[in-house]
């Protein structure tokens, strides 16, 4: 019994020490996530966290590694009884597949079938899984890259290359019959932003926040959650006013600012990319800082009951909850739009308006022409005659 106790007690002390290592990465990682981290973790991985970090590794690929890592050991923990082994066994990876992506007709067969059920229940009780039936195969997919690049930091080499898992990757993705799904059902177009602006459009200091925040989501181009969560004062440059009609001399001017974004998704930080601001935006941008008393640090930040504003950044699954808050305010249905919702209805929005698809490329910083592409395709066919033969 005493030696439970002792064991128990080094337990708690082991996971206290690495959510204070953990602390360090305060500005990656959501402090509401740190003690679930820690508890999840071994030394070894906050020590390669910490690593990576110190490497100069993006924060939003440092996050999702740490969210995977922390998913990872927690299934194998579940799944093995034992911590996630470095390298890993080509049998385990291929255990990770068939308990992630299976047959949901063979399940109903076979209850053994896919995921055991007491593996099922311990994610579910972690708070790791909300998934029901088989994974999305891009997140199986995810997961086994931030598997395998961990594996490589550490200076392993895994089976990751392996046939096998090639093959059962692929006959997995077959069998799990799962429809790609949007990461936003519909698109924050132009319409839909008003509604959203109309509903926070009060003197309120959170009023103020979201306002900017929506506006500067959009119009900069429909910047990700991630991105908007990590813009500080420090990114912003006032530039030259510009004229309301480039064309005509004698138009308003509008105020103008360059956001630097740095490291985005599909750049890194040698690319200095950056997007302008012009106009309403920015007016509703500064007011909120002016307001908010915020001179330096983070631009989005939490506001309490009390009207407090926090010195924290919002996290990225703030900024989506604002806006799918902000949806049922102005009698939308919050699950049919999200944060990414911004970023395809800024390009939906650019294509309805006629905009050409270089211009609109240079303020969203698409990389994949094909991607931005198929918004602007959905829009030709729908103003098109091609679909109006019979009407």
């Amino acid at each position: 019994m005493i030696d439970n106790h002792r064991a128990a007690g080094s337990d708690s002390q082991a996971v206290l020490r690495r959510a204070e290592e953990l602390d360090a990465l305060d500005a990656i990682l959501p402090f509401d996530r740190r003690d679930q981290l820690a508890a999840l973790l071994t030394d070894d991985d906050v020590a390669t966290l910490k690593h990576l970090a110190g490497e100069g590794m993006g924060e939003n690929t440092l996050r999702a590694l740490a969210s995977d890592l922390g998913y990872l050991e927690g299934w194998c923990q579940l799944a093995t009884g034992s911590p996630l082994p470095w390298p890993a066994p080509e049998s385990l990876l291929l255990k990770f597949v068939a308990h992630h992506l299976w047959d949901p007709v063979k399940r109903g067969e076979d209850p053994g079938h896919g995921m055991p059920a007491d593996v099922e229940a311990g994610l579910r009780l972690e708070g790791l899984l909300k998934a029901k039936g088989p994974h999305a195969p891009g997140t199986v997919r995810r997961r086994l890259t931030s598997w395998s690049i961990l594996t490589r930091w550490r200076g392993l080499s895994g089976a990751f290359g392996a046939p096998s898992l090639k093959s059962a990757l692929g006959l997995a993705v077959k069998a799990s019959n799962r429809p790609r799904q949007r990461k936003s059902k519909k698109a924050v177009t132009g319409d839909v932003l008003a509604r959203l602006l109309a509903v926070c459009a009060g003197e309120r200091l959170v009023d103020r926040r979201d306002r900017a925040l929506l506006l500067t989501a959009f119009a900069s181009g429909g910047r990700r959650r991630s991105e908007v969560a990590a813009l500080r004062v420090e990114d912003l440059v006032d530039e030259e006013p510009v004229r309301a009609d480039p064309n005509d001399p004698n138009s308003p001017p509008l105020p103008c600012l360059s956001i630097h974004l740095g490291r985005t998704k599909t750049t890194t930080s040698d690319d200095n990319e950056h997007v302008l601001l012009i106009g309403r935006p920015v007016t509703a941008l500064k007011r909120w800082l002016t307001e908010a008393g915020i001179k330096e640090g983070p631009i989005f930040r939490r506001i309490d009951q009390w009207a407090n504003v926090d010195r924290r950044a919002l996290t990225p699954q703030s900024v989506n909850l604002i806006l799918k808050t902000r949806c049922k305010q102005a009698g939308l249905d919050p699950a049919l739009f999200s944060a990414h919702g911004l970023r395809s209805g800024y390009l939906t929005e650019a294509a309805n308006r006629g905009i050409p698809l270089p211009e609109a490329m240079q303020q969203s910083l698409h990389k994949s022409v094909t991607q931005a592409a198929s918004y602007y395709n959905n829009a030709e066919r729908k103003n098109g005659r091609a679909a109006r033969l019979i009407v």
